[in-house]
């Protein structure tokens, strides 16, 4: 009998692997399947949103992130807003002032040094020790105004400019004293020399200067009063889709109200009142203190730097001692740019215009009157000088007790413009306070708020999920 052997049956191998590198699942392996995960949520969220329970859901998290959103935005700009004012106040406006420093002091010991060259002998004390404090001051405010002049490009160089030539005008004007003191005519030239250099070179870079920085000024009070329109319209978007929602539940599930998404939707109501108030008030003060504070006080220091260089000119034109013609025509037109053709305008009725009440008032009719002596005084000292008597018109244009004189007119004028000064600056600093108030505890309010109204949705969205299980 013949036996037939069977052969084993070969051993069953791994099942063959998908086509394009797929799993079990269907699904990609490796890099292609990360690329493909963002594509299956957006399928799954598809699929979900075609039931109820699931639109639901995709609204819950479409409006929870929304009211973050719109929270962390609008949180955001205000503390943004809030710091630039703090910016204003505590940086930018000090740094506005010490350049302006700068400026007022050099025109003044411009102004000093001429004044006391006219001295016979040894020069007043007074007169020294204004010139010297004028020097000093300047060097700090200077320090000062340049503390952030590395970071802006226009306010490096005028800084440059004033470190380098102030030391040399400061050295002429001790060269013209010395030759003074030992009756040398040379000591007029170094005179009109110094005076020379600080109208061509250090005045100019000190006015670029200040123009630089009250220009930033103006840009960050106009930054602190910008509509928030990003902020604005999110919140508003926010407030439309809790309406859409609440309509779209009472409709499919014939409830007229939900609590939680009326507590989202109040919130944002309170966030959206509450902002809007707040930004007013702030915005109205912020250029409150622009138009009353700033800006008077640059119509102010414009004319009390004319009027320094005027009363350099003033004495410059005696130091000349018939040689001043140049001077005297400088004296005129600062004369014009001061109060205009007919004394009643000029920077001083610019300002009679922007100032019609308050202390601020006061201190500019002060200054007129003073203009006006002044000027009458200065036609004196020119008739006298003119005619001759030389002494007689130095003693009335540098003599402090000169009845009549044109040094107590110019006194007078100068201490008037500088109070009227400190009242723009105090207005200014008072504005820009209140409105900094106005936004008082907003940012950590809106973040509240959105987190309540994050919370709100939630728990509404879950109350109507509750009953599909």
């Amino acid at each position: 009998m013949t036996s037939t052997a069977t052969a084993p049956a070969p051993a069953p191998g791994p099942p063959p692997s998908p086509p394009d590198n797929r799993d079990r699942a269907g699904g990609r392996n490796g890099l292609l399947g990360l690329l493909e995960l963002p594509g299956q949520g957006v399928r799954a969220i598809v699929r979900s949103a075609a039931t109820t329970p699931g639109r639901l859901t995709v609204i819950a998290v479409g409006l929870v992130l929304l009211a973050l959103v719109a929270g962390l935005v609008a949180t955001l700009s205000v503390q943004d807003r809030d710091d630039t004012i703090s910016g204003v106040i505590d940086r930018r406006e000090p740094l506005a002032a010490a350049s302006q420093q700068v400026y007022r002091s050099l025109s003044d010991a411009d102004a000093t040094a001429a004044s006391a060259f006219l001295s016979i002998g040894t020069e007043p004390p007074e007169l020294r020790q204004r010139y010297e404090r004028d020097i000093a001051e300047a060097g700090a405010a200077l320090a000062k105004a340049a503390s952030d002049a590395a970071d802006v490009a226009n306010a490096s160089g005028p800084v440059d400019m004033l470190n380098q030539q102030l030391p040399v005008y400061t050295g002429l004007v001790e060269t013209a004293r010395a030759n003074n003191r030992l009756g040398y005519p040379v000591g007029a030239s170094y005179l009109r020399e110094a005076s020379e250099l600080m109208r061509a070179k250090i005045l100019p870079a000190a006015q670029d200067l200040y123009r630089v920085d009250t220009e930033r000024l103006i840009e960050e009070q106009d930054s602190a009063t910008d509509f928030p329109w990003l902020a604005t319209i999110l919140i508003v978007a926010l407030l439309a889709a809790l309406v859409v929602a609440q309509v779209y539940l009472t409709r499919r599930t014939n409830r007229l109200l939900n609590v939680g998404l009326l507590v989202a939707t109040a919130a944002v109501v309170v966030s959206l009142l509450w902002g809007a108030v707040a930004l007013v008030v702030q915005g109205s003060l912020v250029g409150s203190g622009q138009d009353d504070g700033s800006h008077r006080v640059d119509v102010l220091v414009r004319a009390r730097i004319a009027a320094l260089q005027a009363r350099a000119d003033e004495t410059l034109t005696l130091v000349a001692r018939g040689d001043g013609g140049a001077y005297e025509r400088d004296f005129s037109a600062k004369a014009v740019q001061l109060v205009g053709e007919d004394g009643q305008g000029g920077l001083l009725g610019e300002a009679r215009g922007l100032i019609k009440d308050g202390e601020g008032a006061t201190k500019i009719a002060d200054a007129s009157a003073a203009a006006t002596d002044w000027l009458k005084a200065h036609r004196q000292v020119r008739a006298q000088d003119d005619a001759g008597a030389y002494q007689e018109a130095v003693d009335s244009a540098v003599q402090e007790d000169a009845k009549g004189g044109s040094a107590p007119a110019f006194r007078r004028l100068d201490d008037s413009l500088q109070a009227a000064i400190d009242v723009g600056r105090q207005d200014f600093l008072d504005d820009t306070h209140n409105g900094d108030r106005a936004l008082t505890a907003l940012a950590p309010g809106l973040a509240v708020l959105a987190i309540v109204a994050a919370a709100g949705v939630t728990m509404g969205i879950r109350e109507r999920l509750r009953e599909y299980r």
